[in-house]
């Protein structure tokens, strides 16, 4: 969607804020011994004690409030009776809509103990999603923060899986523009306009290019099992630079 008022900016920034405080509370209750459908019922709990609505629930009828994807799982998991272990690598998605806006974002989180290269993955996961990030500018091209994150990538020895995507949100929870690379795309010519609302997610990886549907209809998961992390924000771009609506 595209910013048309005062009033719709703070409509999304409440959206935002729902959802960003809603992962950040299932990040601190994450423990070994909790099952993954525990952890989604404190997310539905709080999400609907705002007035919110599951966006994949409402959307795709998705069995879940929240994805909850462990690892080598790394998108879409449908929250169950698995168990979260020590040593799990786990990534929550929460999006959802409020009061007709759609907010989105996701992190992932290393169950101790963990290995220093799992650790520093998840700590060059967020650097990757803020170099993705500065690179946004209303006039600018729509590729410059997949340019920016794959440079990242690049430089610190890790790979970005390329068959997901970032996109288009606010009115909808996957609206245009559709299919934004966080990878360097030359062949994307669009531009960024003022008040534009998208998402950027990178999933960098330790090898992994590709992830693939693991037979549940929605979970997707490496073609190698490489340990992967996602980390994703809802943005609108200003004439000021990024303004990011799901900081906690």
């Amino acid at each position: 969607m595209t910013i048309g008022s005062e009033d719709d900016l703070e409509k999304l920034k409440a959206a935002g804020s729902l959802v960003a405080r809603t992962l950040k509370a299932m990040g601190e209750a994450l423990e070994p011994g909790m099952t993954t459908r525990e952890l989604d019922g404190i997310g539905r709990r709080l999400l609907e004690a705002e007035g919110g609505r599951s966006a994949p629930e409402l959307t795709y009828g998705f069995p879940g409030a929240t994805c909850i994807s462990v690892g080598p799982d790394v998108a879409h998991g449908i929250p169950d009776d698995r168990r979260i272990e020590a040593g799990d690598l786990v990534n929550i998605d929460v999006s959802a809509e409020l009061d007709g806006f759609f907010g989105d974002t996701g992190a992932s989180f290393a169950v101790p103990p963990v290995s220093a290269r799992v650790e520093r993955l998840c700590r060059d996961g967020r650097r990757a999603l803020w170099a993705g990030i500065r690179a946004v500018r209303s006039g600018g091209e729509l590729n410059a923060p997949g340019r920016a994150i794959e440079a990242f990538a690049r430089k610190n020895g890790y790979s970005l899986v390329k068959n997901l995507a970032s996109h288009g949100v606010g009115g909808a929870l996957h609206e245009d523009p559709t299919e934004i690379a966080t990878w360097t795309e030359p062949r994307d010519r669009r531009r960024i306009h003022e008040g534009l609302v998208f998402t950027l997610e990178p999933f960098l990886s330790l090898g992994g290019e590709w992830v693939d549907e693991t037979g549940d209809g929605w979970t997707l998961r490496p073609l190698g099992g490489e340990p992967t992390v996602q980390y994703e924000h809802t943005l609108v771009a200003t004439r000021n630079g990024p303004m990011v609506v799901t900081l906690a």
